[in-house]
């Protein structure tokens, strides 16, 4: 290791920050070649069928029948799904049903777009799994996603596989969309197709720091045209008709880029792992943000939300003072806390350190109980927000 002797510390931090950029560029490479992009794995009929609603007979008759997109055919006549695939069979089962809307649930109508703002200024909460395994339980399930990093350390986006100072260029975050001077783009211009069907992104890095700076500045002058927490609303509104939800990973400080999101948003769900000085950080965390939220409604800021639910997560169901503690949020804030908690699972870390979520790996790579004990979480606590969203919609 060099020990780079003699130099300053600001110049020793950029020389490390070099080194490692490029060992991380090295490793991504050497994982997702020839062009260091991540794809998606096939699903099985059993896994399919179970996305889509439908029984695996019926999915195999489907199949032998040649109706709708075909899978893939490997050894002894298993067959394998795709993404893709996926939602084509989706579409077709739609348009064979006339517009039965179990297959395809993308919003008609009325049906407002959904905006949900994952917060919680600090960090270990769990914000960013939660936002990614949120967005691709949505996007598996049919529906159109945009996946918003906001934090400047764009963990989010290396889940996608974007390495945030290689594959993000200037203004090719959401500050390129809300910036205040003529270089202002439109989010449509800086939406990133992902590996999933069904999902996009708007990646970050530390270019979102400048939308602070800006913002400070031009509240500073006094200027009111155009106010900070109008103008990711305003992006949104660009693309809105692409997407049924968008999810958000805010930073985990509460600044201006937040406040937007919160502003921004139709729903919030705030993270907290059940520990005392986690839920102590989240008290001020609630009253900071009343405060904050609170000048900004009465600078004309929209405050109108469809729900808000705190999410447990990192639960071990087998720990007492954290069984107290979820007691404890529940007595105070009732219904307003989910249901179901996000346990921790050795899977859902393992999975992360390769740069993945629980929903890209195959079942093949941890011991089933564990696997399907973490799943089975997974998809209560992502399909129990997914009802909200449907009641939103008024939905039945």
């Amino acid at each position: 290791m060099n020990s780079h002797p003699h130099k300053a510390i600001h110049e020793l931090i950029g020389v490390h920050a070099r080194d490692l950029s490029a060992r991380l560029h090295e490793h991504r490479t050497k994982l997702f070649p020839p062009i260091a992009r991540k794809s998606l794995r096939m699903f099985s009929s059993t896994e399919a069928a179970k996305l889509i609603g439908i029984n695996d007979g019926y999915l195999r008759h489907l199949s032998l029948e040649g109706k709708g997109p075909q899978p893939d055919v490997g050894e002894r006549g298993r067959r394998s799904y795709s993404a893709a695939t996926i939602q084509g069979i989706r579409e077709f089962l739609e348009e064979a049903g006339k517009g039965d809307r179990r297959y395809v649930p993308c919003r008609r109508g009325t049906e407002h777009l959904q905006v949900i703002t994952v917060v919680n200024f600090k960090g270990g909460s769990g914000k960013t799994t939660t936002a990614a395994h949120l967005a691709q339980h949505l996007a598996l399930n049919g529906y159109r996603v945009l996946a918003l990093d906001l934090d400047p350390q764009a963990s989010l986006s290396a889940l996608y596989g974007f390495q945030p100072e290689f594959d993000v260029g200037d203004d090719q975050t959401l500050y390129g969309a809300v910036r205040y001077d003529s270089s202002r783009r439109s989010l449509r211009d800086i939406v990133q197709k992902t590996y999933f069907t069904n999902l996009d992104l708007v990646p970050g890095n530390l270019e979102l720091m400048e939308f602070e700076h800006d913002t400070a500045r031009v509240l500073g002058s006094g200027v009111r045209e155009g106010m900070f927490f109008t103008r990711m609303d305003e992006a949104l509104s660009e693309v809105a008709d692409d997407y049924d939800i968008v999810v958000v990973d805010c930073p985990p400080q509460l600044g201006f880029l937040t406040i937007s999101a919160l502003c921004a948003a139709t729903a919030v769900l705030v993270t907290v792992h059940p520990q005392m000085l986690d839920v102590m950080s989240m008290c001020q965390f609630l009253l900071m943000t009343s405060e904050l939220l609170a000048t900004v409604a009465r600078g004309g800021g929209s405050m109108e939300y469809d729900w808000m639910r705190y999410l447990v997560t990192r639960y071990e169901p087998g720990d007492g003072p954290q069984n107290q503690m979820v007691s404890f949020m529940r007595s105070l804030f009732g219904e307003h806390v989910l249901n179901y908690p996000m346990l921790k699972s050795t899977a859902i870390s393992d999975a992360g350190i390769t740069k993945q979520t629980l929903y890209e790996v195959e079942r093949s790579q941890f011991t089933r109980a564990t696997y399907d004990r973490a799943m089975e979480s997974l998809n209560d606590v992502n399909g129990e927000i997914e009802q909200l969203i449907n009641a939103a919609w008024g939905r039945s």
